[in-house]
Parts: C-alpha cells; structure tokens; sequence
C-alpha cells in the first residue's frame, strides 16, 4: 500500500506538489531553493490555493520566502485574496457572536461546528483558515423558534427540502439561510450529518461541549473528540475534495486531543475507518502527527485503500458544490460513499430506500392520512417512476 500510495503521489503536478510541500513544512519554509519552483505553472498554483481553500496558510508562508523564488505578481494576487479572506472572517465573527446571544437569549443551546469558531479553535487566528457560511447545532425541538428568530433578523430560507412522513427528520441534516444584506449564509443543523447513520445526541455533545476562545461572550462549540469525529466524517462524505479540511485533521493532532476517547467514539458510530482514512491521508500529504493509539486502525487494508480511494478527488481538483458534477465524478463519489460505510450502515442505508420518498408523493399523490400506504406501495411506484424516466429518455 505504501509504494502504491508513493506511485499516486508522484503523479500530482508540479503545482499541487509544491502547495502539499509548503503546507506540509510548516512554517520551517526557508529551505527551499531555487529548483522547488523551477517549472512552475503560477496561475494554476494560484488556482490550486484557491480551490483547496488553503491560500491562507500559502500567503503567510510563501511571504517568508521573499521574492528571488516567487514572481511579485503571484504574491501580491495571494496577498489580495488572504486580505479579502481577513474581512470576510471579521464579518463572520461579529455574526457569529450576534447570533449566540440572539439564541442564548431565547434559551436556545448553541454549538458552533465550523466558521471563525473552528479558526480560531485550531490554528488559533482566524486569518488562517476560510470559511464560506456559518453552521450551528441546536436541539431538533428548537428549529421552529431558530427560524423565527433567523427571518426576524433578515433571513431567507432555502426551502430546497421536499418531505414525506417527516422523513427530513433523519434524511437530512441541516436547514440553510441567507441574509440579502449581509450576504450570509447559516446552516442550522440538527444533525452532524445526514442519516440514517447513528449519532450522538445532542444533550451528550453539549455535555462534553468547549467554550470558544472567538470572542469574550460565551459560545460554545464541540468536545475535542466529537470535533475530530465530526470533522473526519464531514471530510470523508466529501472525499477529502479540499485540502483545507486535512490540513484542520493536522491541527487537531496537535491539540491535547484524547485518543481513547476519540477511538471509543469512533468505533461507537462506526467512524474507525473513515477516521484512520483522514490520519493515513494526512500524514501521507501534510506529515501530520499519527498518534500511537491510532496505529492499529490505520495499518488495516481497508483503510488505507479508502485513503488510496480519495486520492482521486485531491488529484483531479474534483469540486462536489458546483453543479452540474461531471457524470464519471457522481459515479465515483456514489461508490465511494458506500465504500466509506461500516457493514452496519450499509445494512441501514439500503433498508433506507424502502422508506418512501418525497418523489413518490409528487408521482402519486394521496391525502395525508393515505401517506402510510406509500410504504407498500414504494417497489410499484420506484419501478413506475423508472419505466417513465426510460420513456422520456428514448423519446428525447
């Protein structure tokens, strides 16, 4: 595995090489010399930070190294980026803080996933890392009066979820809004991820919760532990598409982070695997620390064939938000995906698709309090629906 995970590696570019190189060495960079960047296609490796979201962390240390290496172009258009990157994170924070008392206030119980909070947990500045929307976990209870509060303050809703038999409940995992004037976006989850895989409940993550060091007003975000799970299964349903979220696996290695701990939530929620796989790839790509606890589940096979697996995403600059994604990328994430699944998860995913679905509703409708006979009904209407896409297909 180690030599094929050496063969993959030497097929990067030029340009994806030398942003692992510089993110990798740290702030020790003053060691490279004239050769690393001989060659170098500029425009690309700008394109590369940018997608990756690590232009941050670029800037800060490719400044160090003066301008004999580096065209002053390339360091200014960094410069631009990472200084328009410090306002967007300041604007972030004061909405961050806004939105704590806002929901404190109303007796909301709050934790901060993501945004400034996570910036500031782990690389200790919030000008290091980028952050596109802010995401908070409240009590699923607690949703109704989150949105009220949210549309008083100028919010709109994405009212993308479509519903039956309340199966947004676990099918989902979060509800988005977007502020016109601030041009904000918030996620309320109330999940860490969408279902139906198992996960821990909201009073025991607020049990084990941290107080944020963002601000002077108390906010709260995840454990060190739930935080590392969190973050290696929001990575792996992703496939490690964006350097970013490894580079936040390498932070968290450095943290006072409690390994048995972080094992005993892992294998409770069937994450073993997927967090040996962020371990094996960020070791392998950013020379994280592998701590020793670790080395049981990331020497498995599996593991490191899913951390061989995801190496397409990094490799190709796969990017999973923008629609439309190319047709041989879908086929690949959907495997991917499954492959990422304990045998427990899988068993409920597939029971999953005998749970009826909001097409179903809009290719038969029937009164609400028919709704239940969607369930036997669910194999008739999936083979309707299918034999009618076909049709059009053909007539097209």
């Amino acid at each position: 595995m180690e030599k094929i995970m050496n063969e993959k590696l030497k097929q990067f570019s030029r340009e994806l090489k030398l942003l692992l190189s510089i993110m990798k060495r740290g702030d020790d960079v003053l060691d490279f010399n004239n050769k690393d960047f001989k060659g170098i296609e500029w425009d690309k490796f700008i394109q590369l930070s940018k997608h990756h979201r690590v232009f941050p962390l670029i800037y800060k240390r490719m400044k160090d190294l003066g301008g004999d290496f580096i065209p002053t172009s390339v360091l200014q258009e960094l410069f631009l980026i990472y200084q328009k990157n410090i306002f967007q994170m300041l604007h972030l924070s004061g909405e961050t803080e806004k939105i704590s008392k806002l929901f404190s206030s109303n007796q909301i119980r709050t934790l901060f996933l993501k945004g400034p909070v996570l910036a500031a947990d782990l690389y200790g500045d919030i000008s290091l890392r980028t952050s596109a929307d802010l995401d908070v976990l409240i009590p699923i209870e607690k949703l109704d009066q989150a949105e009220e509060i949210l549309i008083n303050e100028g919010y709109k809703k994405d009212e993308y979820i479509l519903t039956v038999l309340n199966d947004w409940k676990w099918r989902h995992h979060h509800i988005t809004f977007f502020h016109p004037q601030k041009k904000i976006k918030v996620e309320i989850h109330w999940r860490l991820n969408p279902g139906p895989a198992k996960e821990p409940k909201f009073d025991d993550l607020w049990k084990r919760k941290r107080v944020s060091s963002l601000t002077s007003q108390p906010m709260y975000t995840l454990g060190l532990e739930d935080l590392f799970v969190f973050l290696v299964s929001h990575g792996a349903r992703h496939g490690w598409s964006r350097l970013r979220w490894l580079d936040d696996i390498k932070q968290i290695t450095e943290s006072k982070i409690n390994w048995t701990k972080t094992i005993n939530l892992l294998k409770r929620y069937h994450y073993d695997d997927v967090g040996g796989q962020a371990l094996f790839l960020a070791f392998h790509l950013l020379n994280a620390k592998v701590p020793k606890e670790m080395n049981n589940i990331i020497n498995r096979k599996r593991t490191k064939q899913l951390g061989l697996d995801a190496l397409f995403y990094i490799k190709q600059m796969v990017n999973l938000h923008t629609d439309p994604v190319p047709e041989e990328v879908s086929a690949y994430h959907k495997r991917h995906l499954f492959s990422l699944m304990s045998t427990k998860q899988k068993f409920f995913f597939i029971l999953s698709f005998l749970y009826p679905y909001p097409e179903d509703a809009e290719f038969l409708p029937l009164p609400k309090v028919l709704h239940f006979l969607y369930f036997p009904l669910r194999p008739i209407i999936l083979l309707l629906r299918k034999t009618k896409i076909r049709s059009e297909t053909r007539r097209a």
